[in-house]
């Protein structure tokens, strides 16, 4: 049968149409892939969603000294991700003990913790004042109050979690945590993507951890993904029941971390910033710098200082540089500057807070309860962390009660430390601006 010219030549554009087309979706395979987003039960967004919070933000240093690992980050580069520090109880988590927003004023301020203060040989694997290591960072992904060690993340120290099987990419899911088992030290990371081909077949884990320098963001195709979980003895776990898992230790049940905080694009204050950024606590008493930049030379008239409504302190022609202040008065304070113009500046803002506590006892034995006597003002006490020196596994939270705050004191119970030597006692107080620690020590005997 002889067919019209014109539809010959139709079907074979159509022919070559169909070819082209056919071409170009095997030539563009991976847009074909597609992630787990869409099987993921609501903490599992969340934990993605808050573990990028910390592992995408971008900040630039503005000055020298700000320390890392074997040296100082870089001024006026840019770095991704917040900074690698075991802070403990001398300086501060971010997320936990501050605002991410914290940070990224102290990140603007030349005069700022971040660069007169270093950690190393303080605290143990510690350099940066304000910075995350493993566990904070997995424990805030996954909506702590407080970071559990990594060495704890796991069976038997949790509930609702499980070794995955067979340990493979294949079978890994987003929110699942790999553990490093100490080599001196030990490490967890946390998946944050699974990308699955056409056919259904993973291609890639996405994995996420805070490490030196700063936190670091790994697409893993599955052969890196299975040698990275066979080498150091590694195993793959899965938290099949977060409210298990995290037990009293919810996110929920205290102001921090601020998540919806910590996602905002805060505004940095140009003219002034404290010495620990701004929205931020400190100790009665203890020294703030409030360093007065006006880097947009608008000229600064008057240094203002009020604790709620009232100014109690004034400073005319203040010029730039740093003014040392303290205050004995408990309370939220705001620090702002008079320009030139007659304008007034955006506020810093911080509380002055008291925070501290003595044991019943210099010595215990493991099988005698004993207790902390404690005292706080504009802050509330929220935990105690019982940290022994001689075992990193005996490691407690001890949460503070309404009725415990009432009376004062805070019951540590016989026969939960498990291991003689000296335990370091950790105070974790909180309030709108962040939380305060303070450590003391008592001898366990068997």
């Amino acid at each position: 049968m002889n067919l019209p010219a014109r539809f010959s030549l139709n079907l074979l554009f159509s022919l070559v149409s169909l070819i082209c087309l056919q071409n170009t979706s095997t030539a563009a395979g991976p847009q074909t892939e597609k992630t787990d987003t869409d099987r993921l039960q609501a903490w599992q967004r969340k934990g993605v969603e808050y573990a990028r919070i910390m592992s995408q933000v971008k900040w630039t240093p503005v000055a020298e000294g700000m320390p890392r690992r074997k040296g100082t980050f870089e001024p006026g580069k840019e770095y991704t991700g917040v900074p690698y520090s075991s802070v403990k109880y001398i300086g501060r988590y971010i997320g936990f003990d501050i605002y991410l927003k914290t940070f990224l004023a102290a990140v603007e301020n030349p005069h700022s913790v971040l660069y007169t203060e270093n950690l190393y040989g303080k605290v143990a694997n510690a350099e940066c004042y304000y910075g995350k290591v493993c566990s904070s960072y997995t424990s805030y992904a996954l909506q702590c109050g407080v970071w559990y060690v990594s060495r704890l993340h796991n069976p038997p120290y949790r509930e609702g979690v499980m070794l995955v099987e067979p340990q493979t990419a294949q079978a890994a899911q987003v929110g699942d945590i790999i553990y490093t088992p100490p080599q001196p030290g030990s490490h967890v990371e946390i998946v944050t993507r699974v990308t699955r081909n056409a056919e259904g077949k993973v291609t890639h884990v996405r994995v996420e951890e805070s490490r030196p320098l700063t936190t670091k963001t790994s697409n893993r195709s599955v052969s890196t993904f299975n040698s990275h979980l066979k080498a150091r003895g590694r195993k793959l776990f899965r938290i099949t029941d977060l409210d298990a898992w995290r037990g009293q230790n919810k996110a929920e049940s205290f102001l921090f971390p601020n998540y919806e905080e910590d996602a905002k694009t805060p505004v940095i204050n140009r003219v002034l910033l404290l010495d620990r950024g701004d929205w931020v606590p400190y100790f009665k008493d203890q020294k703030v710098k409030i360093n007065i930049m006006d880097r947009d030379d608008q000229g600064v008239k008057t240094l203002v200082v009020k604790r709620g409504d009232k100014v109690v302190k004034e400073i005319d022609q203040p010029g730039k540089g740093v003014i040392e202040l303290s205050f004995s008065t408990c309370g939220d304070y705001t620090a702002h500057c008079i320009m030139n113009d007659g304008s007034q500046s955006q506020t810093c803002e911080f509380s002055v807070c008291d925070l501290d506590f003595s044991i019943s006892t210099k010595t215990a034995s493991k099988s005698e309860p004993w207790e902390l006597q404690i005292n706080s003002d504009n802050m509330k006490v929220i935990m105690a962390l019982l940290v022994n020196e001689a075992d990193s596994y005996d490691y407690h939270n001890i949460y503070v009660t309404e009725q415990d705050r009432q009376n004062g004191t805070v019951h540590i119970p016989a026969n939960l430390i498990q291991t003689a030597g000296k335990m370091q006692v950790w105070l974790v107080g909180e309030n709108k601006y962040g939380r305060l620690k303070k450590r003391h020590d008592i001898l366990i005997q068997d």
